[in-house]
């Protein structure tokens, strides 16, 4: 009769193809496709309120020039995470991953819209940017740059944003202990805000430039 404990060594298991096969989660730092949905959601709640602050100053920009700068520059450590945080679940569904295939695609209308706003993004704020260093006296093409893309992102991002903001509720309402990885997605926001302010305050008086009125 073959001792009990051999049995044991014949059935060695693969510790990592069981759990596949039982679909057991893979926890992740960040909450996995779950995390990454509400790191993706507090970001766009967050860049809605300063995008509306934004928006405020267009309508005397002449009067409230550094304040546009300001928030401007504030804007750019959360529009990174956003576009991190959109792209990083792009690579993960594409190259197979489960939870965020389960997840599925966006609507294909937003699938289509994605690389459109994207660009629009990288166009609005790169060019925005360059005309804070250039200043009027270098102001071309940048000007020309700045005011198209914004045009294309506005429209763009009107679509996204109707489409998205029926989910925030229920995704912002999700329980604390639902989804690993709060303090992870929260300390990244947040860093990228102080990210934010902190390039603002660098470079804020570059708006100066502007309301002298170098080169006309």
């Amino acid at each position: 009769m073959e001792p009990a404990y051999t049995q044991s060594r014949y059935e060695a298991p693969d510790y990592p193809a069981r759990a596949r096969h039982r679909n057991v989660p893979v926890h992740e730092p960040g909450g996995g496709a779950d995390g990454n949905e509400r790191l993706t959601a507090w970001t766009g709640l967050v860049l809605l309120l300063l995008l509306a602050a934004e928006g405020l100053t267009i309508l005397s920009v002449g009067s409230l020039l550094t304040m546009h700068f300001f928030i401007g520059m504030v804007l750019l450590g959360p529009v990174a995470v956003k576009l991190g945080s959109t792209g990083y679940r792009f690579v993960r569904y594409y190259t197979g991953s489960a939870p965020y295939r389960r997840k599925g695609p966006p609507a294909p209308i937003l699938r289509l819209l994605g690389p459109v706003i994207v660009a629009a993004t990288v166009g609005v704020f790169g060019s925005g940017v360059a005309l804070a260093f250039t200043g009027p006296v270098g102001r071309w093409p940048w000007v020309f740059l700045h005011k198209g893309s914004f045009v294309v992102w506005f429209c763009a991002m009107t679509v996204h944003v109707l489409w998205y903001a029926p989910q925030l509720p229920r995704i912002l309402r999700a329980r604390r202990t639902a989804v690993a990885g709060r303090g992870v997605r929260f300390s990244l926001l947040a860093a990228s805000l102080v990210l934010g302010l902190v390039i603002a305050v660098m470079t804020v008086h570059l708006a100066g430039n502007w309301r002298m009125g170098v080169g006309g």
